[in-house]
């Protein structure tokens, strides 16, 4: 069967920018401007979600929560034309901002937030904004149980410390650490501390390379550019809060005489026909904690969702 299971299984370092000559070190926004950016996100994404419509929140989400997010629209708007009539509105409620202290743009900052859904995780989001022009979008989702999210370093004035994407010190530099992580799935290692999403999904992946009459390949890929840049957070401890983004492909390919069966949910984000092999095309994000010295890599959170699809 070809599946489309958006997987649920689990921040992040962010270098000054120098733009358009402002070089001055200040909060990337105020705790009233992180609230309305919260707000506005979660306006349209409950719109969105009740018509299945991404152009309802296009403009408020980007990198990898935004390819998640609106392929998965795209797919249930074409399964469902009406929207969701059994929606549950989601609600963000006892918001926490982590508000970093940096030079030029982009800008960003980290709000964990008490929700309505998957019991008691919270939603941990990260917000950017590449201009003063430009709106301020989300663009890293993670889910985390309470208590888990580390304490953040922060200054007298409550503003906290973003952590360089080529920061030394760390058990893996930021920008390193799709890199890494895709390394780890394809060989091992202890880079990262075992768990569901290293050495739990590697297993899983190891084994599943042939099913019944499919053989399946993973290609895997890390995402270092623009929104999907590596950001974090300084911790008390002294390493960071990290996300990253990692780009994942499965190509199942059936023997002769084998069918391969497309989900309901792969059909909407297709393109060619399905004759002997399909590759799914997933984004992830990934939110961990980067200790400072020679520790492994530690998971909090990672969500995946499929993002297209190829047959062949």
């Amino acid at each position: 069967m070809v599946a489309s299971t958006v997987t649920v299984l689990t921040v992040t370092a962010s270098g000054c920018v120098t733009v358009h000559g402002e070089r001055e070190v200040v909060p990337s926004a105020t705790k009233a401007e992180a609230e309305r950016a919260l707000e506005d996100f979660l306006t349209a994404y409950n719109k969105a979600e009740k018509a299945y419509d991404p152009a309802l929140d296009a403009a408020r989400v980007t990198g990898p929560l935004s390819a998640i997010n609106q392929a998965g629209l795209k797919s249930k708007g074409a399964q469902n034309p009406g929207g969701n009539p059994n929606q549950v509105p989601l609600k963000l409620t006892d918001a926490n901002f982590s508000i970093p202290k940096k030079a030029g743009w982009p800008r960003w900052f980290v709000a964990d937030t008490k929700s309505n859904r998957r019991g008691d995780l919270r939603w941990v989001l990260v917000f950017t904004k590449g201009g003063k022009d430009q709106l301020w979008e989300a663009s890293y989702l993670n889910l985390v149980a309470p208590g888990k999210v580390p304490e953040l370093k922060k200054d007298k004035d409550g503003w906290a410390e973003p952590v360089e994407v080529g920061a030394s010190g760390l058990a893996v530099a930021p920008r390193n650490l799709g890199e890494e992580y895709v390394t780890y799935l394809k060989s091992g290692g202890d880079t990262f501390a075992p768990g569901d999403h290293t050495s739990t999904w590697k297993a899983f992946r190891d084994k599943n390379t042939k099913r019944r009459g499919i053989a399946v390949q993973y290609i895997d890929e890390p995402q270092n550019d623009g929104t999907f840049a590596p950001v974090g957070l300084r911790t008390k401890g002294g390493g960071a809060m990290v996300f990253f983004a990692t780009h994942h492909y499965e190509k199942q390919t059936a023997a002769k005489g084998v069918n391969l069966t497309v989900d309901a949910d792969v059909k909407p984000l297709m393109k060619g026909e399905v004759k002997q092999s399909v590759t799914l095309e997933r984004v992830s994000n990934q939110l961990v904690v980067d200790p400072a010295g020679s520790e492994p890599v530690t998971f909090l959170s990672r969500i995946q969702g499929l993002t297209g699809a190829k047959g062949e």
